[in-house]
């Protein structure tokens, strides 16, 4: 960036959030869609690494625990996220076991470092990767709506298989613990302000 360059905060403004208006920093209320603004969020890092550090004490026992419990002709069996994958793969049903391994898997644990990298980037005072941190912090947000996938799945399977005393499947704690991670990553994502990466330009 040049150095004749300026921003809106060079010239105390800054951008609502919501609907991209500009306004002056003295107003913490946009004009337009009366949402709150801030020339940046308030401690961003710190509330990041909060809730990321809540979403991995979830992420344990959201692993560890059976995200459901199936009674079937009086036989109750229990499955975790990594136990229904392994079953799913011996079943043949490699399509099904591959998404559930992604979405419980891959996508959360990604999310969580790429937000741990850009908040430690910040403190390192990275300059020569602002783009590329730019387009993580977008990547987290679209990853981020293949969070559910396998929750959906439970409840799904809870709606439609609930056949009287024949066969019945019940959410137990994994649900809710996997529930928390995903919603813990989404805070941690939207408390993020990616204007701090290009901050560092003026330090």
């Amino acid at each position: 960036m040049s150095s004749d360059t300026k921003t809106a905060k060079d010239v105390a403004l800054t951008l609502c959030l919501h609907c991209h208006k500009l306004n002056p920093v003295s107003w913490s209320v946009c004009s337009r869609c009366g949402g709150s603004i801030h020339l940046r969020k308030p401690k961003s890092v710190q509330v990041t690494l909060a809730w990321l550090i809540t979403a991995i004490v979830f992420y344990i026992p959201a692993n560890i625990f059976p995200v459901m419990t199936t009674y079937a002709f009086g036989r109750e069996t229990a499955s975790s996220i990594i136990g229904g994958i392994f079953e799913l793969w011996e079943q043949k049903s490699f399509v099904i076991a591959a998404i559930i391994f992604v979405a419980s898997i891959i996508i959360p644990i990604l999310k969580i470092l790429l937000l741990l990298w850009l908040c430690l980037s910040l403190k390192l005072n990275l300059t020569e990767t602002l783009k590329l941190r730019t387009s993580l912090y977008r990547l987290t947000l679209w990853i981020g709506r293949w969070s559910m996938i396998d929750v959906f799945v439970v409840a799904i399977l809870v709606a439609l298989l609930q056949l009287g005393g024949l066969l019945s499947i019940q959410p137990t704690i994994g649900s809710l613990a996997f529930a928390c991670v995903v919603i813990a990553t989404m805070l941690a994502a939207e408390s993020f302000d990616p204007r701090l990466i290009w901050d560092s330009l003026e330090r």
